[in-house]
């Protein structure tokens, strides 16, 4: 009996060398580098480079390995092989010299499941489907965005909502995030949805509670967790299953929207994106460019989460900043006294006439690296890339955060300087290395109108109010790190600057 035992158990045990033998075998082939292939830092069987990459701050992780490894490396996620491209130059090569190259998304098993296997939204479809829907979306920025003198007036009357909120705090130490939230929210809401909501509607509230969420987890170790080991992220538990609630979450408040557009649908008269693109959906039978509701249903997604999230994030950078600079936040007032005054908002007219407070904007963004790393590409076909081979299929990764902080490119690169915007004389100058935005062909789509609000917003905010934290606090710089970066939890003071009879007349 125990010869039996004895041999079963050497029979398994062989069998379990046998299999480990041939699954290193496969690693080996499928980690085997074509001639030229970017270096990278020595990875674990199966598991790749996943337990290397910092999971706080991923992104300062990814810049510090080009120091080790040059401007483009590759890291392994599980047996996937990712290039990340670093700095100005070597982005600029990939997104901008060979755009049509690296304008597609590769495939992600995250992705898929949360839009499902359908056309991919925006952000996710590629080919044909993605260049129709993109310039269908551009068209409806600007049919109901930019283009339409009504969304200026509109920010300028969110900008006052937002004051009016924070004036009801009374001076009293307040959080600001849901309010910018808010506000911020309500500019995309009016494009999509064609409508603003209140403060207060839950509706609105219970969506960028799940937004949030969605954007820290998309961006954390847990999605790329996910992606490199799919089918067994699948069945554990863990933070990566909220990235797939708060979606499903997402898609039926929408939904809810779509629902209700059907109802008071007049062709002759679109209201929004929505209305928009279900009159399209009509004209398009073929249904071969995306026009069909569930993929209205992810565009919307992806028009809500670009909307809210970068924006809001951005002006919760700028109270930080200008609070832990008090200079900085007084030049700025003085400013916008000598070109707007304190009687009349301000307009997109005043912003030329305004270089310094142009320049702090920019360095808030700048600084603030609210998308540290950006969407990933894929090689559309074989290619060269800083002297190293790129095969065809091949994941790319560019890293905004080494553009932003590119030593080569910003004088001071980890100090917060608004004069790296300004000339000699005190004019306003453009950076060819400033890519909050991104750049090349999945630029975002939106910057235009988030230009807009920045400007609009922030100078509303700072024409009203002087704003503070309690004494003795220093407002943290570190953030929380998805796909957007956000502060730690923070709270201020909203001070009045002016007399209550000129609040009345601003308002």
């Amino acid at each position: 009996m125990w010869l039996l035992s004895l041999a079963q158990w050497l029979s398994l045990r062989w069998i379990m060398i046998f299999t480990f033998a041939v699954l290193l075998l496969v690693n080996l082939l499928i980690k085997r580098d074509p001639p030229h292939f970017p270096p990278g830092p020595p990875a674990l069987p199966f598991f790749g480079n996943v337990f290397s990459i910092e999971s706080k701050q991923p992104h300062i992780y990814l810049t510090k390995l080009a120091d080790l490894y040059g401007n483009i490396f590759c890291i392994r996620l599980g047996r996937h092989k990712t290039v990340f491209l670093s700095g100005w130059k070597m982005v600029r090569e990939a997104l901008v010299i060979q755009a049509e190259n690296f304008a597609d998304r590769p495939y992600s098993p995250m992705v898929t499941r949360i839009y499902s296997g359908n056309s991919g939204g925006l952000f996710f479809s590629n080919g044909k489907v993605w260049r129709r829907q993109r310039r269908f979306a551009m068209a409806m920025l600007h049919t109901f965005g930019m283009s339409k003198g009504s969304m200026e007036e509109n920010i300028r009357q969110e900008s006052r909502h937002l004051r009016e909120a924070m004036e009801k705090e009374e001076g009293k130490p307040f959080d600001p995030v849901p309010l910018l939230d808010n506000a911020v929210s309500n500019i995309i809401c009016q494009i999509v949805f064609g409508r603003r909501f209140d403060y207060s509607d839950e509706e609105l509230q219970s969506m960028l509670r799940n937004l949030t969420d969605m954007a820290y987890l998309e961006g954390s170790i847990w999605a790329l967790l996910y992606d490199a080991f799919p089918g067994l992220m699948r069945l554990l538990p863990g933070p990566h299953n909220g990235i797939f609630s708060s979606s499903r979450s997402l898609k039926a408040s929408i939904r809810k929207e779509i629902e209700r557009h059907k109802l008071e649908l007049d062709p002759n008269k679109p209201r929004d994106y929505i209305d928009s693109f279900l009159i399209e959906e009509r004209r398009d039978r073929k249904q071969d460019m995306g026009f069909v509701e569930e993929n209205l249903v992810l565009c919307c997604l992806d028009l809500f989460l670009a909307g809210s999230e970068t924006t809001s994030k951005t002006l919760q950078w700028g109270l930080i900043y200008l609070i832990n600079n008090p200079p900085i936040q007084e030049k700025v007032q003085e400013e916008i006294d000598r070109v707007v005054g304190q009687k009349r908002q301000p307009t997109m007219a005043d912003r030329s006439n305004m270089p310094f407070t142009d320049a702090v904007i920019h360095e808030i963004q700048r600084m603030g690296n609210i998308v540290p790393l950006n969407g990933l590409r894929m090689a559309a076909r074989d290619t060269t890339l800083g002297g190293y081979f790129i095969p065809k299929g091949t994941a790319v990764m560019p890293n905004l955060t080494s553009v932003l902080f590119d030593k080569n490119e910003w004088e001071t690169p980890d100090s917060f300087n608004p004069k790296h915007f300004l000339d000699d004389d005190g004019s306003f100058r453009r950076r060819d290395a400033f890519l909050p935005f991104s750049a090349g062909k999945r630029a975002c789509l939106g910057e235009g109108l988030a230009r807009m609000e920045l400007f609009l917003f922030f100078v509303g905010l700072f024409q009203k109010f002087h704003f503070a934290t309690q004494d003795g606090v220093e407002l943290r710089y570190e953030g929380i790190t998805g796909a957007t970066r956000t502060p730690y939890p923070f709270k201020i003071f909203a001070k009045s600057r002016f007399p209550l009879q000129n609040i009345r007349n601003a308002i």
